[in-house]
Order: C-alpha cells, then structure tokens, then sequence
C-alpha cells in the first residue's frame, strides 16, 4: 500500500518550511492538517520563535528526527475556529502553543498537571500524533491543538515577543517556582546568557531574587548588569572570581547547550545547594560525585512544564512586563538564522514573522 503524502493525509491544507535530511536545510512545504475536532482549537500562526532545539532537531543531533519535519514549538496567532466543547478561547483570541500537544491523560504526571513528563507525551512536531501521523510545527501557515493545550495570550501582549516564552520562558519559570530559587533573599546564578538565560534573569528578578550572571564572556558583563539588570556578573574562566564566589550560591540555573565542565558550577553552591540543568548538550557531562556529596548539593534537570503552569508562566509575564529580547526575521530569512545561531549570534532570540511573510515564499 502506497504511503499517503504529507499533503493528503488530512483535509486541511497547509504550508510551512520543512527540513528534509540531515543537513538541516529548510525549505517550502505543503502539508495538511487534521479538521477541527470538538475540543480541538485552530489559528492562524502569526509569529513563531526557533528554538536552540529546532536546530538540533533539523540536524537529527539527538538522533530522534523525522522527516520532513516542520519545526517551532514557540507558535502564537489568531483563533480562527473552535470545537463544540471549547470553553476557554473563541475566534478571534490570541493563544499559543508550546512544545508539546497531547499526552496520555491518565498517568500520575497528568493527574498532577505536570502533562511534560507523561510517558506518552506528543511533541509539538517531530513527534506521533494520536492519529498516527507525524506532528508539524510552527514554522506554517496554521495549528490545531487540543483545548487543554493551547495558551491564552493575556491582552496587551506583544505576540512576537510572547512567543519564546512558550518553551524558552517556561523552561526556565518551572525549576525557579519548584526548586524554590525564585524568592527574595535567595542568591541564584544564572550560567548562559543566551535565549534560556535572558530570560532566567528577569523572571529570577521579577520573583525577587539576587541574581549572579555566570558567563565565558567577559564582553556580556555590561548587557547583564545594565541592560538584563542583573545584581553581579561572574567570568567563569577567572579563576580568581570562580574561588572569591565559591560557597555563594542558593541555586544555579545552567541553561547552556553545549559540553562545559559542572564541578567548578558545583563549587560555588552552599551547602544544600542546587544545580539545576535546563540546557541539553548532546555529549554527556563529567561529574566526580564528591562533587555533590561535599555539601550535601543537588544537581537536577528540568523540562519545559504542565499547561497548568505555562499559562501560570504567561500571566505572571504579562503583569510583570517580561518578554523576550528578539530580533524578528522574514521567513525566507530562516536557514541564515540557523546558521548564526549556531555560533551564538543572536540577541537572544529569533522569531519568524509567520503572517507577514511566509505566504510569499509559496513556490
């Protein structure tokens, strides 16, 4: 039997750029997507951001890739219609989604809104949909999601700049609120100054932390304090300052992507003290344990969070005014995007004007 074609496999037309191989080019792509079911709610997508994690993911770096594969789990637009049994968005509400669009319903994690951490949770693309086809991402013309997840954008928002906050936003948000680093009198570092990083930084700042930038580049220390508003900056590579902060910190938030050496990380946590991992290099870490039994000291992950949470993250935002720092881009602009922010040239993250400029790259 003949495998049915990305663009028959149901009855709504879409178009979007894919990646086709593990060169990660992405380039136009028509698709489809399923009809609107009764809790199901569809939008027109207007912005979405790339996440450090599409460009892994475009590449196959993790090693989980299908393809063709749509990126984008940063999307925002406009509802354009709702299922029978929506309740919480009507056409015309702005909304979003994030990384991940089904899960089992029926786990301990789903039971406690923690939806992320289902062991049959269905990623926002790269992923198999309960309809047995592979999910697509952001980077296209619509989206239809479930009800349960899909976002509200509070009014007022900037949507280009409310993208990020779908993934980079919550990745961060999550491990603050649960491991008890966002609260005034805690001293938190803050290891990377990229998209995750930024971000750490204001809401860490928002929930009324003393934040510490940690970073290789000396040449980030006046975007951190000045612009960022971060209390202290830490060059990781001076070892004067590394032994001068040993003992410090309540908490570290380690939001880099790529291999870095942990113990000295370790070394500046007080007794009790947590490391908290949010970035994925895809090689693993070395970790002496004496590392964390000297101090009693935690080193933990944390992904992404329940929807629960995630609207919990966008509200919080919004009456706090954080957002993300972006550079928006056209959409036939994306492969170039890649490609700078693979060598970190990015202040701190792009996002693809969807509805200005995807429907001019139709072939």
């Amino acid at each position: 039997m003949a495998k049915t074609s990305p663009e028959e496999e149901h009855p709504v037309k879409a178009f979007g750029w894919a990646a086709r191989d593990t060169s990660g080019h992405l380039s136009p792509f028509n698709f489809s997507r399923r009809a609107t079911g009764e809790e199901d709610v569809r939008f027109k997508v207007l912005y979405c951001g790339i996440c450090h994690s599409d460009l892994h993911n475009i590449k196959n770096e993790w090693g989980f890739s299908i393809y063709p594969m749509v990126p984008g789990h940063e999307i925002v637009g406009e509802v354009t219609a709702v299922g029978s049994k929506v309740k919480k968005v009507k056409v015309g509400d702005k909304v979003g989604v994030g990384c991940m669009v089904d899960a089992c319903h029926n786990c301990e994690s789903c039971a406690n809104d923690l939806e992320n951490y289902c062991p049959k949770v269905i990623l926002t693309y790269n992923g198999i949909s309960s309809y047995g086809t592979v999910t697509y991402g952001g980077y296209s013309d619509s989206m239809v999601a479930k009800e349960r997840y899909v976002v509200r954008i509070p009014d007022g928002m900037p949507l280009d700049s409310a993208a990020p906050l779908l993934c980079a936003g919550i990745t961060v948000y999550s491990p603050l609120k649960y491991f008890g680093l966002g609260e005034p009198g805690k001293h938190i570092g803050i290891v990377g100054l990229g998209g995750l990083g930024h971000l750490a930084v204001k809401f860490a700042k928002a929930l009324g932390s003393k934040i510490t930038v940690i970073s290789t580049s000396p040449s980030k220390k006046a975007e951190a304090l000045e612009h960022l508003g971060a209390d202290s900056f830490l060059v990781s590579r001076d070892q004067d300052e590394l032994q001068a902060a040993m003992g410090t910190f309540d908490g570290i938030i380690d939001t880099v992507s790529a291999v870095h050496p942990v113990v000295p990380l370790l070394g500046l946590l007080k007794s009790n003290g947590k490391l908290i991992m949010v970035g994925a290099p895809n090689e693993p870490l070395e970790l002496p344990v004496f590392s964390l039994i000297i101090g009693r000291k935690t080193m933990a992950g944390s992904g992404i969070g329940g929807m629960k949470e995630t609207q919990e993250m966008i509200d919080f935002a919004a009456k706090h005014n954080i957002k993300a720092d972006i550079e928006v881009i056209s959409m036939d602009y994306v492969n170039k995007a890649m490609e700078r922010l693979a060598k970190g040239d990015v202040r701190y993250r792009f996002v693809i004007d969807i509805g200005n400029t995807l429907a001019a790259t139709k072939p």
